[in-house]
């Protein structure tokens, strides 16, 4: 896999070699065999299961009949891509325990191919080169410091032959960086910082003492962020890099950088010659981000005509809510339009390439504000689609908006998220609640037009966030959904063609490729991730491991039937006061709702704390002060927890256990009620937008 064969790609549709199809990234396929004539036609043609239940978000890569796959916690497949057969399993052995240090799940996104080696970067923070063949390490190295809370979730790139990889972790304290290795030896070749570092201790080079300017206070106790966890994309006709830099931390301005400033290079697109790591340009698409907007989200490159001329065009839907088109060479930026309810601003001046910034917005000690979109984005990592035939960007989309309310005294704490704002336990949840029943979330697929700066149709969904997409020469686009659907929609119109039932939520993109002649379709099927996990999505089906589906024409295999959910009898109360449960519950929402959901709500992708069998109420002590389940991913927390804050813990989770029986044996024709107006509600929006 030379770096002209990746530079080709587009020439080799059969394949699907790097994480966008081609390093446009555009995550559309020449492919045409499956189309909007016949893709009613589609079964399973053969599925491979993982052994874990963590979520799976990453994009697969086929080369010459090979595909190559990274699921939870940083293990990497190769299938047979005709058959699903395992070739070879490599396992990294990321330590289960660490599970506390990363944001959202022991998630990865994908792998990069070069030469005779696959490429994957570790939940904890190495880049290792596997040999394509064998599966065998060729070499690893540690890409962050060890002893900070930094992980890695995104796939690297490769450039020239170096593999690009950022890294995560803006939340607990950690300052970001892309860095570029040799791929043939792991040797670092540069390291670009993207937010600069203690001044005392000296800058690395005049960018990062111009960046100090715009920052104030004593930011880098507190890491500071800028993180890039996601998006890179290399365009090899310019040379040059395209970073997405994620948000500040803490989230909240003021408490990172207390005079203000527009904290440089957080939230902006950086472009770097590809060779050196040196700067070229930037833009800052939300100065002093206090929202938890990134731009860490997909870029696309692509030629359109913009005023009558052809450009070559980045263009981005990241969460701040507008649809950012620049000019690739020099950085201008050309269109920023909101594609999602906005209110943070109300525009940006072009001219200068700053927002035009709503009053009011920026929330303090004692107020709130009610800010589009919330930090979750109005698009998030899920992939979008571009398609050249149509001109239109897929973009897998949330309209919602949540109340900001600035924390009175901030405190950073290496074990838990460091926001600034309120968001912890009851604080969490009625924020929340009240933002749902202020907002009416609404989750759809927007099929974006960028010339014309609006939308052209869109599908919704009864819930929400949903998988990446795909778009084809099919005149196709898929989109599996969080409830455990996967979808065709005519490109052009929208119109549903297909759906197939996958049993389990989508959060993946699709890829779609060919071997001796016949096509197929792939996707990642298991619902996790921060969302997700916080959150607690609650599905009637349980959640089952995580599966790569493959479907082609014609095919008919079957899934396994999904077993019954089970829940057990819960256990008998603890006897411990009133105030000592509500400390349990504090105690809960602030270590164990990150993973096990709000008020021990889980999607299922962990354990729902509600449905423990006996025997790990037997040993809740053991297992939450001494990590005797740590190979599993439960680590200790005798460092956070003594004896008698477990015990509150875990009688809360037990109050909470016979609270879901009551519910279950009382809310049958609540949930008929619930499911029924969450159907009209889609129906309604899909009616509306026609």
């Amino acid at each position: 896999m030379s770096d002209q064969r990746l530079a080709d790609a587009a020439a080799e549709p059969g394949n699907w070699m790097s994480h966008g199809n081609t390093w446009r990234e555009q995550r559309f396929s020449p492919l045409t065999a499956i189309n909007d004539s016949n893709v009613d036609q589609l079964g399973i043609s053969w599925f491979f299961e993982t052994p874990f239940t963590n979520g799976l978000q990453g994009t697969p890569l086929v080369v010459d009949g090979v595909m190559y796959a990274s699921a939870e916690w940083s293990v990497v497949y190769a299938l047979d891509a005709r058959t699903g057969e395992m070739l070879w399993k490599y396992d990294p052995r990321v330590p289960r325990e660490t599970a506390y240090k990363y944001c959202c799940g022991a998630v990865n996104r994908g792998v990069a191919v070069w030469q005779d080696k696959v490429y994957v970067g570790t939940l904890d923070g190495r880049l290792i080169a596997i040999d394509a063949v064998s599966g065998l390490a060729a070499w690893e190295t540690q890409t962050t410091d060890i002893n900070k809370a930094y992980s890695i979730t995104g796939a690297p790139r490769i450039a020239n032959g170096k593999v690009i990889i950022g890294n995560g972790g803006s939340e607990y304290g950690v300052r970001g960086y892309v860095s570029a290795y040799d791929a043939a030896t792991g040797e670092q070749a540069w390291r670009f910082y993207t937010i600069p570092g203690n001044p005392a201790d000296g800058f690395e080079n005049e960018l990062m003492a111009m960046a100090a300017k715009t920052w104030t206070g004593e930011w880098w106790k507190v890491g500071g962020g800028g993180t890039v966890w996601d998006s890179i994309v290399y365009d090899p006709e310019l040379n040059i890099l395209y970073i997405g830099v994620g948000n500040g931390a803490p989230h909240n301005r003021d408490m990172r950088s207390p005079d203000g400033g527009d904290n440089l290079f957080l939230t902006s697109i950086v472009a770097v010659n590809a060779d050196s790591g040196e700067y070229l340009w930037h833009h800052q698409q939300v100065e002093g981000d206090t929202w938890d907007y990134t731009a860490t989200q997909q870029m696309v490159l692509a030629e359109i005509e913009w005023q009558g001329l052809p450009r070559k065009v980045l263009m981005q839907a990241p969460k701040a809510g507008f649809f950012y088109i620049y000019d690739r060479v020099t950085g201008e930026l050309l269109s920023a339009e909101p594609y999602v309810k906005v209110t943070w601003a109300s525009g940006y001046d072009l001219s200068t390439g700053r927002p035009i910034e709503n009053p009011g917005v920026r929330y303090a000690p004692g107020t709130t504000s009610m800010i589009f979109p919330s930090g979750l984005g109005g698009h998030n990592w899920h992939p979008m689609a571009y398609s050249p035939d149509t001109g239109l960007m897929y973009i897998p989309t949330l309209e919602f908006g949540t109340e900001f309310e600035a924390e009175e005294a901030f405190e950073f704490t290496p074990r838990h998220w460091n926001l600034g704002y309120k968001a912890d336990g009851a604080d969490l949840n009625q924020q929340l609640t009240q933002a749902i029943l202020k907002t009416m979330p609404q989750s759809f697929l927007m099929a974006w037009d960028p010339v014309k700066q609006q939308a052209a149709w869109r599908a919704d969904y009864p819930y929400g966030p949903n998988g990446g997409v795909l778009a084809t020469a099919g005149n196709l686009v898929f989109q599996g959904s969080v409830d455990g659907y996967f979808y065709a929609y005519r490109a052009d119109t929208g119109e549903r063609l297909w759906r197939a039932d996958v049993q389990n939520g989508v959060m993946a993109a699709p890829i779609s490729y060919q071997v001796d002649g016949e096509n197929y379709v792939t996707v990642m099927v298991g619902r996790g991730g921060g969302f997700s996990l916080m959150i607690g999505i609650q599905h009637e089906r349980p959640v089952i491991n995580g599966r790569v589906i493959t479907f082609k024409l014609g095919a008919s295999e079957s899934l396994p039937a999904i077993p019954k959910k089970q829940f057990p009898e819960p256990p008998t109360r603890l006897d411990i006061s009133a105030e000592e449960l509500k400390r349990g519950h504090h105690l809960y929402s602030r270590y164990c709702a990150r993973c096990h959901g709000m008020d021990a709500v889980s999607d299922g992708s962990v354990p729902d704390l509600r449905h423990l069998d006996p025997v790990w109420h037997e040993n809740f002590l053991p297992v939450v002060l001494e990590g005797t389940i740590k190979n599993a991913g439960m680590p200790r927390f005798d460092d956070v927890l003594d004896k008698d804050d477990a015990r509150f813990v875990h009688a809360y989770i037990i109050e909470r256990s016979h609270e879901d029986k009551a519910l279950r044996e009382s809310s049958s024709v609540w949930l008929a009620v619930k499911e029924w107006f969450y159907t009209l509600v889609a129906k309604v929006m899909t009616w509306l937008s026609q």
